[in-house]
């Protein structure tokens, strides 16, 4: 399953905590108007580089799909951001 929506939460004891829902399934539309030229660079890419391109396909769609359920958190001092996708 590819992400569908980002969680980004930004806290600071000084002023007032929000937080951010980004919609990524909107970023499935101009994604797929541009995937033939994305996928003429990345076969480019692979012809120069020596690399299997259906491979490298196959772990890109991996990288994609396992981003559901990945939560990064980040604290400096008092601050913190986490982001979550979902």
């Amino acid at each position: 399953m590819t992400p569908n929506i980002a969680i980004v939460q930004v806290s600071n004891p000084y002023w007032r905590s929000f937080r951010l829902w980004l919609p990524l399934f909107l970023l499935w539309i101009p994604a797929v108007l541009l995937s033939p030229f994305l996928l003429l660079i990345l076969l480019i890419m692979c012809l120069v580089t020596g690399v299997s391109f259906w491979n490298s396909i196959k772990v890109y769609w991996g990288i994609l799909c396992s981003l559901p359920g990945t939560e990064v958190q980040v604290q400096v001092q008092a601050n913190r951001i986490a982001v979550r996708i979902l």
